[in-house]
């Protein structure tokens, strides 16, 4: 529970509405069934004379099989949509018997896969819920009905897509109509059933679905805006031609390529980098760096220092080092890798033992600060050095981003084809890469910018949203010269089995194979 009360006083009236609110959230308990295992106290209400309205929210968790798990993103044209209408007596309140009967149903259904999507009814009614469903996948919805009911405040009714709506005899259901593919919503749709079980939808009356999207998006477009201002053209770049040379040494090849991920605090994305490398077949070593003293510290070098000297990939996963402060993201890992000792052994890793060296958004902004992108070798920074910096949009993104391939002869890209697009989640608010021309025309020329955000023709753009932070040349990820350092944005270890399940991938693909080609390097 989380509770948002004015603030209590000798008021009688004042501990009354706390206490209601105590006593229904009780006897919801004890009508589903289930207990509360907490709560959380938050501040007062009440500043001066302004007081919140009474509020009582309460956060669910469950436990369910990844397999079948459904969100309530409608996905294709076709789909059937069904609602279920809370019982209720004369006093608006509900059947909990009958509601935990149709949920229990509802979950055999989903473990069945009869059922795709499912979404609770909330403000706005079930015409609202079910077009909301739509947005994400660009759908339209042709409801069979113009009844009034469709926009009534119904919260708790559920709406869900189901293969067969006939499995839910004996409860109260309406068909309230189908999933379109031309992103236009019909009221009063005549919708007729052909023998072989397919739909076809005869006009209705039309909604202007560019109103509807501008009218869900709009309310907080001003405070947090969804896309920015852009300009500039910018081109593909492909890049077909080989790296600098890269020097082999006679040395046998590891029995288990080993990857050092060191964990700065702040660092959140060392579990799935190491997965990612464990399923190619590396030995991980994550190591937790300890800086409450000196002390700490000065241990802490001694023993990275070691560990990357019997290591061949030296990985620096994302998230948050040091809060990103002050003034930017990534001091504190630079810091620690530029150590004289540490130096070092990154130098020796990559030009002595024939290394590679990988850096994931956090990591990215590392390497850049580090000198290791574009250069190669760790450096002071000069004025004249690339940067990641604010994002255009002047706060956090995240979403989904597609990226295309822009040169291959990097290990790391080994496996893919220039022009090739893939779909990557990003998760940052400094993001922009910005350098100085010559600078970017001599990553152009070496073939050092490894990807570029695009649009949805596969072609390089500065437009926001698809380039999400405005990086220049539109570049998401950059190689060192001779390809053994590779730096992107977008988080490539946040793919696999059952994760993005609420997006439809039609065109794109998330895997990359950066990490299989990582390890397959020294095979």
């Amino acid at each position: 529970f989380q509770e948002y009360f004015r603030r209590m006083s000798g008021e009688p009236g004042r501990w009354s509405q706390p206490f209601a609110a105590l006593l229904g959230a009780y006897d919801a308990q004890m009508g589903y069934g289930l207990p509360s295992i907490g709560g959380k106290d938050s501040m007062s209400g009440t500043f001066e004379k302004i007081s919140v309205p009474p509020t009582l929210i309460t956060f669910a968790l469950g436990v369910a099989d990844s397999a079948v798990v459904i969100d309530n993103t409608l996905k294709a044209a076709g789909e059937r949509v069904y609602r279920y209408k809370l019982k209720r007596d004369e006093y608006g309140y509900p059947d909990f018997q009958n509601l935990n009967d149709f949920l229990m149903l509802l979950a055999g259904e989903i473990g069945r896969q009869n059922v795709t999507t499912a979404a609770v009814v909330e403000r706005g009614g079930a015409a609202a819920t079910v077009v909301k469903s739509c947005f994400g996948n660009g759908l339209g919805f042709a409801f069979t009905s113009t009844d009034k009911d469709l926009f009534e405040e119904s919260e708790g009714d559920i709406v869900f897509a189901a293969r067969k709506g006939d499995d839910f005899f004996g409860y109260d259901l309406d068909c309230l109509g189908i999933t379109t593919d031309d992103g236009k919503f019909l009221f009063g749709a005549n919708i007729t059933r052909t023998a072989d079980d397919t739909d076809i939808v005869f006009d209705g009356k039309p909604t202007d679905e560019t109103k509807l999207l501008d009218s869900f998006i709009g309310t907080f477009e001003s405070v947090y805006p969804s896309v920015c201002a852009a300009s500039g053209e910018v081109n593909d770049v492909c890049y077909t031609g080989k790296g600098a040379k890269r020097t082999r040494p006679k040395s046998a090849k590891p029995q288990k390529v080993k990857v050092f991920i060191p964990v700065f605090p702040g660092t959140n994305c060392e579990i799935d980098t190491a997965r990612k490398f464990e399923a190619a077949g590396a030995e991980t070593d994550i190591f937790v760096v300890r800086n409450r003293s000196a002390a700490d510290v000065e241990e802490c070098v001694k023993q990275m220092a070691k560990a990357i000297e019997c290591s061949n990939i030296l990985a620096l996963p994302g998230g948050f080092s040091g809060g990103d402060e002050p003034d930017g993201s990534a001091k504190l890992i630079a810091a620690f890798l530029s150590n004289p000792l540490i130096a070092e052994k990154i130098e020796n890793l990559l030009y002595k033992r024939d290394g590679l060296a990988l850096g994931i958004c956090n990591g990215f902004q590392a390497l850049v600060k580090l000198g290791l992108l574009p250069s190669g070798h760790i450096h002071t920074p000069v004025k004249t050095d690339p940067v990641l910096t604010f994002n255009n949009i002047g706060r956090h993104v995240s979403t989904l981003a597609d990226i295309r391939v822009c040169a291959n002869y990097s290990p790391w890209l080994s496996k893919l084809k220039v022009g090739d697009v893939y779909q990557v989640p990003v998760s940052h608010g400094e993001g922009k890469f910005v350098a100085p021309q010559d600078v970017l025309d001599t990553l152009v020329k070496n073939g050092q910018i490894a990807t570029q955000y695009c649009d949805f023709n596969g072609h390089a753009t500065m437009q926001s949203p698809f380039n999400p932070n405005g990086s220049m040349l539109a570049i998401e990820g950059i190689t060192s010269p001779d390809g053994r350092v590779f730096g992107k944005m977008g988080h490539s270890e946040r793919t696999g089995e059952f994760l993005l399940k609420n997006t439809v991938e039609c065109y794109a693909k998330a895997d990359m194979g950066l990490f299989k080609a990582g390890v397959e390097y020294f095979k």
